[in-house]
């Protein structure tokens, strides 16, 4: 079933002049305005959240405005670098989320996730991923996903708070009791509306459609099937002209998985030569096949360096091609880099070179475009000496930090997500225990060695400020050996909550 994410940005001229002005943006504590001329009056276009909580509204003339509040700041609207603005944040959002994204003008972005979301740990995850990393970067956003686009658009600016789900199938249920406005209807269609008694999309959903489309024209009913998905809605796709893509059309339609494999190799070859020409290498790509029907089936696979090989981008597309649902054909399929980098060439065999190191790239692109890049990781080490924040996971073939694991002490070669209490019976302060419970099972400790001492980093939680830990190296009687700790010096309550807890179990 296809889902939607609908992205509003209630915001977004005001978001988007201050991220440009940077330093010399206005405080946010200034009420600010966005200004521009209809005729021959001055109105405000746009209004920040304090300019908002002071009862100031977009369509406002200026000049009363200006009476309400003092100290106003006043700018100049801007509607052609708010919309290049938006065209590049569909453009990031394209390249991170998902390879079907639209731009919803004035202040939003469509996106299709059908198939994408996965590669995000789920829908949930996936938008709260997205609406995080606006929120960092200084946007307001609010986010809903949904059957349509219809459906998503009206959810996000009249639901959301600031991210909304919309269970599948469920569509009715949910745009019922919203207001006219939010069928993308013309203001004065919804005000004749509204003066008719009906007031919500229900009331039109249940009302006669002969009548609505005699008085108001096709637009009422053909906005409500969009919404209920009755009629497709296609997303025009955003690609900027420097994007490399080839694209073939079929005079008929083609399904069988033999046939969209051999057009795979031949879109790929004709991609590597561009890429080649421009002297980059993909390290995303978008595979498109439109169906007869107007449905986009989506293919993305991602490289962990850049590459042009035919071979390999062949292979790895040709792999996804069990998730592709041709339907009753597939009429066009475009084949785009979403992502490049700098690639240049390079002598690859000379009995004057040196024998190149091994190349696991293409391994690592199997695996991650197989079980996705969660799933294919290595540790790192990092700068702490509290185990669990001393290491972290990053991607497969990512640069060596400089940073070293600590050697002055054996580390376990499996350390538990979280600590994990244990019963144990051991003399305080500093013996080990004599036999330990964990996960219902009793063992004896016949060897221990420790203990190691960690103490808290009182510069991340004040909690730390005089924690300590005490650790021991144990095995027991079958030979199994566990990283345990005590919370706490065993004297001061103060140091710890005096508790056993098993972190760590050794190969």
């Amino acid at each position: 079933m296809r889902r939607v994410i609908s992205v509003f940005l209630p915001n977004w001229p005001v978001d988007r002049l201050r991220r440009t002005a940077g330093a010399m943006a206005p405080p946010l504590e200034a009420p600010l305005i966005l200004t521009a001329r209809q005729g021959n009056r001055r109105i405000v276009t746009a209004v920040d959240e304090t300019a908002s909580a002071l009862g100031l509204r977009v369509g406002m003339p200026v000049s009363q405005a200006e009476a309400l509040v003092s100290g106003l700041t006043i700018m100049p609207a801007d509607p052609a670098a708010d919309a290049a603005a938006l065209e590049r944040l569909a453009l990031w959002i394209l390249q991170r989320f998902s390879p079907i994204v639209a731009v919803d003008p004035p202040d939003g972005i469509v996106i299709d996730s059908t198939g994408a979301d996965h590669l995000h740990g789920g829908e949930a995850a996936m938008l709260d991923a997205l609406i995080g990393r606006l929120a960092l970067s200084g946007i307001t956003a609010r986010a809903a996903i949904a059957d349509s686009w219809g459906a998503a658009h009206a959810l996000a600016r009249y639901r959301a708070d600031p991210v909304l789900i919309g269970p599948a199938g469920k569509t009715a249920e949910l745009l019922s009791p919203l207001p006219l406005e939010a069928l993308r209807l013309q203001a004065t269609t919804a005000a004749a509306l509204r003066d008719l008694g009906l007031v919500s999309i229900g009331d039109i959903a249940s009302a006669p459609r002969a009548p609505l489309t005699r008085r108001f024209g096709p637009e009422v009913c053909r906005r409500l099937d969009q919404a209920f998905g009755a009629i497709a809605e296609p997303i025009t796709l955003y690609r900027p002209a420097e994007m490399i893509e080839t694209r073939r059309s079929f005079a008929e339609p083609i399904a069988a998985a033999e046939t969209i494999a051999r057009y795979i190799g031949k879109l790929v070859e004709a991609l590597c030569v561009r890429l080649e020409e421009q002297g980059v290498g993909a390290r995303r790509l978008d595979l498109l096949c439109r169906r007869v029907d107007d449905n986009v089936e989506p293919v993305r696979i991602g490289l962990a360096r850049p590459v042009r090989d035919a071979k390999r981008l062949t292979r790895l597309l040709r792999d996804k091609i069990e998730s592709i649902d041709p339907g009753f054909g597939i009429e066009v399929m475009s084949l785009i880099a979403t992502v490049t980098e700098p690639l240049p060439a390079r002598q690859t065999a000379s009995a004057l070179v040196e024998t190149p190191e091994p190349d696991l790239s293409g391994l690592i692109d199997t695996l991650v475009n197989r079980v996705g890049a969660r799933a294919v990781y290595r540790f790192a080490p990092v700068a702490s000496d509290v185990p669990e924040r001393s290491v972290c996971r990053v991607p497969a073939l990512s640069e060596d930090t400089g940073a070293g694991w600590p050697d002055h002490w054996p580390r376990p070669s499996r350390l538990l997500p979280r600590p994990e209490p244990i019963e144990t019976m051991a003399l305080l302060p500093d013996h080990a225990p004599v036999w330990i419970s964990w996960r219902g099972v009793r063992r004896r400790v016949v060897r221990a060695d420790g203990p190691e001492r960690v103490f808290g980093e009182w510069w991340k939680r004040d909690a730390e400020l005089v924690a300590v830990r005490d650790y021991f190296r144990i095995e027991d009687e079958t030979g199994e050996r566990y990283w345990i700790f005590h919370a706490g010096d065993g004297e001061d309550p103060a140091t710890g909550s005096q508790r056993w807890f098993l972190h760590g179990v050794f190969g």
